[in-house]
C-alpha cells in the first residue's frame, strides 16, 4: 500500500437524472477539499461542463483520457465516454442507467490496477442498470465480485456502525439466508474490520435478532434458538466479544447501541431504518471486508429534486472523508502488523 499524500478518489458518477453529479460538483466546489485528495470522476467532461453550468457551480474541470494525466489537487474528469447524454432531470431512463454502468465498471477497473485508491460512488437507480451484462441488485454485490474478500454492508455514522447478515434479500428469504456459516463469516468481517479500518483493538459487537422478541422462545419462530443463538455463543469461545440476539424493537430506542463498537442486524431495513433515523444526512455506506476502500452517500438518486439545485452533498463530503480516513488506518495497520515491537511501543 502506498503512503498516504496525495490520495486520489475515483468517483462513479451514479444516474445522471438523480442528484448524484449535483452533490459531487457541490463538494469539490470547497477548494479546501483539493487537499485532502485528488478526485477523479469517471464520466466525461462535456457531460460534467454541462452539468456545473446547469448548477451555477464555480469549479474547474480537468479532462483527462489516461491515469497518467491525473493532476494532484485539481479535480479530473476521466472521459469514459464521448457520446452526448440526454439528460432528463427525474426521469428513470435505461440508457442514462448504461452511462452509470460505464463509470462504475471504468472506476473499479482504475480502482483495481492502483490508478485510484479509493472508489467513493454517487447513486445509481437499481432498476434502470440491469442488462445482459449486468445483473447485480446494487454496488455492493458488484463490488464484491470485482475485488477479493468477503463484503459486508456497515453504515458509519461516527461511533455509530450498523452491518448486515443479509442485505439486498426479500423479507420472505431472510431466514433461510441466516446459517451458522453466513453469520460465522460476516462477523469475522466486521470483528477484522472494525480492528483494521476503524482502529478498535477489541471490538465489542451485538446481533440483532431474526424474529420479533427474538422468538420468544419459539412462539415467534424458532430461527434465533435453533441457528443465531448457539452459533453466537460458539463465536463467543474464540474469544471474541460477540453479544445477543437483542430484540430489534427496543434495541436502539434503549440506547443500548451506544454501548458497542458496531450492530449487526438480521436484514436490510431492520439495521437500516433505525441508523437513518438516528443518522441521516451524515451517515456513509461502507464496503467492509474488500482489499480496496468504497464508500457512497447514505441516500439515493433523489429523483424528486433532481436538477433542482436544492440536494444536500453532506452525506457524499462524509464518504469522501470516511474513504480517506480508512486508507489511512489500513496504511497504519499494515505497519503495525509488519512491526508488533513498534506496535508496543506507541502505547508505551
Amino acid at each position: 500500500m502506498k503512503k498516504e499524500e496525495n490520495i486520489k478518489v475515483g468517483i462513479s458518477i451514479g444516474d445522471l437524472n438523480g442528484i448524484g453529479a449535483e452533490i459531487v460538483l457541490k463538494t469539490f466546489e470547497d477548494p479546501r477539499m483539493l487537499e485532502f485528495c485528488t478526485p477523479v470522476i469517471f464520466a466525461s467532461i462535456k457531460t460534467m461542463t454541462f452539468l456545473k453550468n446547469h448548477f451555477k457551480i464555480n469549479v474547474n474541470l480537468n479532462g483527462i483520457q489516461s491515469a497518467d494525466k491525473i493532476i494532484p489537487q485539481k479535480i479530473n474528469v476521466w472521459n469514459v465516454w464521448n457520446d452526448h447524454v440526454k439528460i432528463q432531470f427525474g426521469k428513470e431512463d435505461t440508457k442514462v442507467g448504461e452511462f452509470a454502468i460505464r463509470s462504475l465498471e471504468a472506476a473499479t477497473k482504475a480502482l483495481k490496477e492502483g490508478n485510484v485508491d479509493v472508489l467513493v460512488t454517487a447513486p445509481i437507480n437499481k432498476h434502470n442498470i440491469q442488462s445482459d451484462t449486468f445483473k447485480f441488485p446494487g454496488h455492493t454485490d458488484y463490488l464484491a465480485q470485482e475485488l477479493e474478500g468477503n463484503s459486508l454492508m456497515l453504515m458509519v455514522a461516527d461511533s455509530l456502525r450498523v452491518g448486515l447478515l443479509t442485505d439486498h434479500v426479500p423479507v420472505k428469504d431472510i431466514a433461510s439466508h441466516i446459517t451458522p456459516k453466513l453469520i460465522k463469516e460476516k462477523i469475522e468481517t466486521i470483528y477484522h474490520s472494525l480492528q483494521m479500518d476503524f482502529k478498535i483493538r477489541k471490538p465489542k459487537i451485538a446481533v440483532l435478532g431474526i424474529n420479533p422478541h427474538t422468538g420468544d422462545n419459539g412462539v415467534i419462530g424458532v430461527e434465533d434458538d435453533k441457528v443465531l443463538r448457539p452459533t453466537l455463543e460458539a463465536i463467543k469461545k474464540t474469544g471474541k466479544l460477540v453479544f445477543g440476539p437483542y430484540a430489534a424493537d427496543s434495541f436502539f430506542g434503549s440506547n443500548n447501541y451506544t454501548n458497542f463498537d458496531a450492530i449487526i442486524a438480521s436484514y436490510h431495513d431492520q439495521g437500516l431504518i433505525p441508523f437513518k433515523t438516528l443518522s441521516f444526512g451524515q451517515g456513509v455506506n461502507y464496503t467492509a471486508g474488500l482489499n480496496k476502500v468504497r464508500t457512497s452517500p447514505d441516500h439515493g438518486t433523489a429523483f424528486e429534486i433532481a436538477g433542482k439545485n436544492v440536494a444536500d452533498n453532506s452525506s457524499f463530503k462524509e464518504a469522501v472523508f470516511k474513504a480517506l480516513e480508512i486508507f489511512k488506518n489500513r496504511i497504519e495497520f499494515e505497519e503495525i502488523t509488519k512491526n508488533p515491537l513498534k506496535f508496543n511501543q506507541k502505547k508505551i
